[in-house]
This record gives C-alpha cells, sequence and structure tokens, in this order.
C-alpha cells in the first residue's frame, strides 16, 4: 500500500473526515482481526454482519482509520457506500503505479491455479503480488491491487462474475495490460442462462484492454479464441494445438502429475508439474503465455512451473493415510471440473492398483441442465473405469447408468452417513470428494480421514494381539 492521508483518501472518495488526519501506510482490511499498525479498515454491511461492529477491534490491532457509511468512534471517513469507496480508492492507487504490470485473469475453470504457477513464475522476475485466498470480486480485486508499492512489478487479479459487465467493472479498477481467458464453460450457467451469455461476460476482459495491451486466450472452447476478434492488439493463444503460440507436447502423467515438454517462439524445454491433474496442463500453458509476454526467458518459465506448488485449500489436495489415497476437490464443482477430477482419480488408481472411489456431491447453478450434466458425469466415471460412484444427496449421477455397466453405485441421503463408506476402503485405493462450495464436503473428507485411520489403528491392534 502506498501510504495516503487520510485528508488525500477522504478526497478521493467523496467522503466526509472525522478525527485526526492520519497517515495510511498498511493494506486496507476488511477482516478486522487482519488490522495491523497504519491500517484502514473498511466497514462492510454484510447480510449476516455489520462491519461497524468490529471498527473498535480493527482499532485495538492497529488500524489508524476506518471507511464507514455512518458516524462511529475514533478516525474515520462516512461515505455513502465503502464498497464504491474502496474501489476508488485502487483505482487511484493503480494510477500511481506506471511501473506495475496488471495481469487479470478469467474464466469459468483454472483461475485459482493458473494464478499460482503463475505467481511462481514470476517472483522469480521481480516483487509479484497475487491474491491470498479467494478475492475476485468488487471487493477482493482491490484489495489485492491495495498491496503493491511502489517496487512491485507484476500483480495477479482473478477476475469472477455473476453477472454481466462485472468484468469490465474490475479492469475500469485494475486496468490490466495483459488479459487471460482460460476457457468458457458451464459453471453459474443457470445464473447466465447460456454458454454464449457466459462468454460475452467472459470477454469483457479482452474488450476492456487498451491496444497496447496483450490478450492471452486459450484454445480450449469454441468461444475463447473467438474473443481475438474484440481486440485491436496482440493476441497470443496456448494450448495443445499445433497452431497455438504457446503449446504443449509428448504429454504424459507420472504419479498423478502431467510432463510434457513446453513450446514457446523461444524454443522447446521440459515442465514436470507438480500439481496433480492433467488438466493441469492449461492452466500451466496460460502462465508460460503471460510469462513470455512478460519478458521471462524459456528456462525460468519451464522452472517456475516445474517447482510451484498449489496452496489452495480443497482445490485436488493430496493426502495419503497409510496407503490409501484422498483426493479432497471440495471447493467447488461444474462439468467440466468434475470430468478433469475424475479423470486425475482414474490415473491415480490405474498407478496404484487398488480401487477407485468417487464421492460426489451436487454441482449446483446448472439450470435447466442440471439433470442432464449430472447423469454425463456419472456415465463418464464408467466410461473411464472408476470401480465406484458414490452418490451423495445427487442420485442424479446414476441416472442413466443400467445394469449393464461394471460401476458399482452407493446412494447416500447425507454426507454425514456417507463417510461410512470408508470403512470398505482397502489399502492402496484411491478416493475422490467432489461437490459445489455450498455442500461443503470438506467435512465429509475429514470424517472419511477418520474412519480410514480408525480402521488402521484396529487393524495394528489386531495384529499386535495376534503377535
Amino acid at each position: 500500500m502506498i501510504a495516503l492521508s487520510a485528508s488525500e483518501i477522504a478526497k478521493i472518495v467523496g467522503g466526509t473526515l472525522h478525527g485526526e488526519d492520519v497517515m495510511v501506510t498498511a493494506p486496507l482490511v476488511v477482516d478486522s482481526r487482519k488490522a495491523q499498525p497504519g491500517s484502514a479498515f473498511i466497514a462492510i454491511v454484510g447480510e449476516q454482519v455489520d462491519g461497524h461492529d468490529f471498527v473498535a477491534d480493527a482499532f485495538k490491532f492497529g488500524a489508524v482509520l476506518a471507511l464507514t457509511s455512518r458516524r462511529v468512534t475514533g478516525n474515520h471517513i462516512v461515505v455513502a457506500d465503502v464498497i464504491i469507496a474502496l474501489s476508488q480508492i485502487a483505482a487511484h492507487v493503480r494510477l500511481q503505479l506506471p511501473n506495475l504490470t496488471v495481469i487479470g485473469i478469467t474464466g469459468s475453470q483454472g483461475k485459482t491455479t493458473t494464478k499460482e504457477l503463475l505467481a511462481a513464475v514470476l517472483s522469480s522476475a521481480g516483487k509479484t503480488i497475487s491474491p491470498q485466498g479467494n478475492l475476485n470480486n468488487e471487493i477482493g480485486v482491490p484489495l489485492v491491487l491495495l498491496n503493491c508499492q511502489s517496487d512491485t512489478k507484476f500483480c495477479i487479479v482473478e477476475m469472477g462474475a455473476r453477472h454481466q459487465g462485472d468484468i469490465a467493472h474490475l479492469c475500469q479498477i485494475a486496468k490490466p495490460q495483459i488479459g487471460v481467458v482460460l476457457r468458457v464453460g458451464s459453471a453459474h450457467l443457470g445464473e447466465f442462462g447460456s454458454m454464449a451469455a457466459i462468454a460475452q461476460t467472459k470477454s469483457e476482459m479482452i474488450s476492456s484492454l487498451s491496444s497496447e495491451g496483450i490478450a492471452i486466450l486459450g484454445d480450449y472452447d469454441q468461444y475463447t479464441p473467438q474473443m481475438a476478434k474484440l481486440h485491436p492488439g496482440r493476441t497470443v493463444t496456448f494450448g495443445e494445438n499445433q497452431e497455438c503460440d504457446i503449446r504443449a507436447t509428448d504429454i504424459e502423467v507420472r504419479e498423478g502429475c502431467a510432463h510434457f515438454d513446453l513450446v514457446t517462439p523461444e524454443g522447446r524445454s521440459a515442465v514436470g508439474l507438480r500439481i496433480a491433474g492433467l488438466h493441469q496442463v492449461s492452466n500451466a500453458l496460460a502462465a508460460a503465455a503471460v510469462a513470455t509476454v512478460a519478458g521471462l526467458s524459456l528456462d525460468q518459465i519451464a522452472s517456475g512451473l516445474s517447482m510451484a506448488q498449489s496452496h489452495a485449500k480443497w482445490r485436488m489436495e493430496i493426502e495419503e493415510i497409510g496407503s490409501l489415497v484422498l483426493i479432497n476437490d471440495a471447493y467447488n464443482a461444474s462439468p467440466e471440473a468434475s470430468a478433469a477430477a475424475l479423470r486425475t482419480l482414474a490415473l491415480f488408481a490405474q498407478e496404484r492398483g487398488g480401487e477407485s472411489w468417487a464421492l460426489l456431491g451436487k454441482m449446483h447453478e446448472l439450470g435447466e441442465s442440471s439433470a442432464k450434466d449430472h447423469a454425463a458425469i456419472g456415465t463418464l466415471a464408467s466410461e473411464l473405469g472408476i470401480d465406484h460412484l458414490v452418490c451423495i444427496a445427487a442420485d442424479e449421477y446414476a441416472s442413466a447408468l443400467t445394469e449393464q455397466d461394471a460401476i458399482s453405485v452407493h446412494r447416500y441421503l447425507n454426507k454425514s452417513g456417507a463417510a461410512d463408506i470408508a470403512m470398505n476402503f482397502n489399502p492402496g485405493d484411491v478416493v475422490l470428494i467432489k461437490a459445489s462450495r455450498s455442500e461443503k464436503f470438506e467435512e465429509l473428507a475429514e470424517a472419511v480421514k477418520g474412519l480410514w485411520q480408525k480402521k488402521i489403528d484396529e487393524a495394528i491392534k489386531e495384529n499386535g494381539a495376534a503377535q
């Protein structure tokens, strides 16, 4: 955060300052517990929590100023809308950092992993700021930008959308010089109504670029490549097609992770990812495309990708408990993401030789196609040779399966009952846990781990007694 006085901030947001004209020298926060000496606290009124109730706590943690929509005790600026004020401050700070390169990333799938891979690569070339957590909306994007200082070289911002115009609004604040669209998928299809509407919303990333900006476009769906028509400047494509500017060849999977040759205009170099899943290749290529146009060498890019590790919770987290492999991918689910997770499950099971278990909960926000999309995932599980499909409050997954399908189907009304399936696991098995965020399947993952550990402990005890 570049230093700003309270009076400067009041002028930027058109608010009224009450109290001393203090200096804000630390990042702005919306969580009072994250306040530190020199920071400002943004008192947001939410559906369940009113930030004004925590202003005093923020001051105790070191905040010197609060942005509020009503009078409070302590130094504060009263504005009509604190979220708009937050955006105004971020937009002001962005303009004060002309040497900062902002990279905007959007897409229906892969934003977080791409961000983490890209941050690992760019960090070798200069100070890089990237979101820590799910900061991809009108609150999160400004908070990320406000972490930048005069010596920050790169800032990576994820941009999500619930409505058309959301990404365009975020681009007005962040002014990215590099805009990335990973792919258009069916996540939030129920909200937008059609894939074309989702594509139009994602394309705001590209249409918002200046003519000097660079568009980075994936070659993984029919919509994204067409966005090149919206940008008069330079466009770089990535994918596995021979015609892509940045591509992968000789792809293979070892221990669940993709290995491939990265091909750029500079040449070819080997990459071995540490993040599980064949679908991570596209995310790595997106990161490589950005790093290439940012001026990094091929060796820097390949090395950074090969060293990068994911720190995102409940996104393809691989944990080995005894000889059981648990893939916790409970953060969210869409048809595309679920299909990718199932393919990863199948690869792990093939390598280890045990049985594969897919514990699946509902995918939300799919609209009229929900039943069909769930059935398609169940069918895919059978086609991939998954041994066990565990439907948890989501019988739709098994609706298209017949007795001729080799897959075993297990149905549970809720995740608490489904945890008992762990007692049927055997050493060498591989288990996937996946559902939409609101299903909170991380709780199921913890319950399964506990029951499996109990089974291990009982086996050790029995073996000890037998000896």
